[in-house]
């Protein structure tokens, strides 16, 4: 029995601790780059495979003269409890420091609203130790998809509609998926869509043409034929196109982003950006290192060439172009380990949105890599969806 407890200590430990290193380990490749996004998301699981494993190997570990397979097994465990625990002991802090910035970009209220400005269902706290296990929870909503909205050089557009199940007039939120401009659908993030109506949104996810079939700008222009139908047919859906923002992941959080800083058929209230690209010229010239994407070949496929041949598309696809006054307020949210967009770069955007006047918040999850909210109930999107909700609800249920 020893024995085989020993064993099984080791096999549970080793992959454990070789999983767990990827919390910190950049990923070189995009075979590896699942790994450094979803470690981290599911620390809280691999801190109960390293407990069971130290429960295991203990007995033998502790007694002098230990098996070899019991001392590997039981430092194994411990490493990568280390590892799995390493998010949460930043987490109190990270906390802290995002209720400061966000309190000094859009005021106190932002954290507390009144409560009939609130959610619906508000988060009670930024981490909910049970959801790390159980997945988010919500109230049930009324999902509409597969929705035809224009066909722009034959190809078809869609729109999946997500809204309170109560009958009324919401607020929108137009969701824009990622999949570096090449990949994705409306029903990317279908789960985080279903959640934010649960708060009292209509969430409207829409569609675009991609790379490398159609370059820069047809992606944008099908954000705002997206736009004109929104403003259209919206109410069909309960959405009130006077408090609309816009939200998008990675690429969708540079269409979203670009969408509301130039003319669009209808001007948010709102923007979030989660870890959207930012500049295309830095971007393709200053690759991160590692680029487990390959981002001047992302680029290049996104605007048909390079900076030398296309130099206005690079120049209008960049955000930096249009920061030149005040802009809607704007939440960025990107994780510290991001090594597809750099955090360089939304911290240059903050301060030059800063300079505008723009109520701006520029939240850095220190743990985070890109892609984080792939994993909807993990510590990263918990603490991002906290922060999301209050801004939304105090922007866009103002009077």
């Amino acid at each position: 029995m020893p024995r085989a407890r020993r064993l099984l200590a080791l096999l549970i430990a080793v992959p454990t601790l070789v999983l767990a290193l990827w919390i910190v380990l950049p990923a070189p490749t995009y075979f590896f780059l699942t790994y450094s996004v979803g470690a981290v998301e599911i620390s809280a699981w691999l801190a109960v495979a390293a407990i069971a494993a130290l429960a295991l190997a203990w007995p033998d570990a502790r007694v002098r003269g230990a098996s070899r397979a019991a001392t590997i097994a039981f430092n194994c465990a411990v490493g990568a409890l280390v590892l799995a625990l390493s998010p949460y002991v930043r987490f109190p802090f990270t906390e802290r420091r995002f209720d400061r910035d966000v309190t000094r970009a859009f005021g106190g209220e932002v954290l507390s609203p009144a409560p009939e400005r609130g959610p619906r269902s508000a988060r009670a706290h930024p981490l909910i130790v049970s959801e790390l296990f159980t997945g988010i929870h919500h109230d049930s909503v009324s999902v509409t998809r597969g929705i035809r909205v224009a066909a722009p050089a034959g190809v078809q557009l869609t729109a999946d509609i997500a809204r309170p199940a109560a009958h009324g007039t919401f607020p929108i939120v137009v969701q824009i998926y990622g999949g570096a401009w090449q990949r994705g659908s409306p029903a990317s993030n279908e789960d985080y869509a279903q959640w934010l109506a649960s708060q009292g949104y209509v969430v409207i996810a829409v569609d675009y043409r991609h790379a490398p079939a159609f370059h820069f700008p047809a992606q944008i222009d099908d954000i705002r034929t997206d736009l004109e139908w929104i403003r259209a047919h919206a109410t069909e859906y309960g959405g009130d196109t006077s408090r609309v923002a816009f939200l998008g992941r990675s690429a969708g959080g540079h269409l979203a982003t670009l969408a509301a800083y130039t003319a669009s058929p209808i001007t948010p209230r709102a923007v979030v950006s989660l870890y959207g690209g930012i500049d295309l010229v830095n971007g393709y010239r200053h690759p991160p290192f590692p680029d487990p994407l390959n981002i001047p070949d992302v680029t290049l496929k996104f605007v048909g060439g390079t900076p030398e041949q296309f130099p206005d598309r690079y120049r209008d696809g960049t955000i930096f172009t249009y920061v030149t006054r005040k802009l809607p307020p704007t939440l960025l949210i990107y994780g510290g380990r991001d090594n597809l967009v750099e955090t360089k770069y939304p911290v240059e955007l903050r301060n030059r949105l800063a300079a505008t006047g723009t109520p701006v918040a520029y939240l850095e999850i220190p743990w985070a890599n890109h892609g984080f909210d792939e994993v909807l109930n993990g510590p990263s999107d918990q603490l991002a969806m906290y922060y999301t909700e209050r801004f939304l609800a105090w922007e866009l249920r103002k009077e």
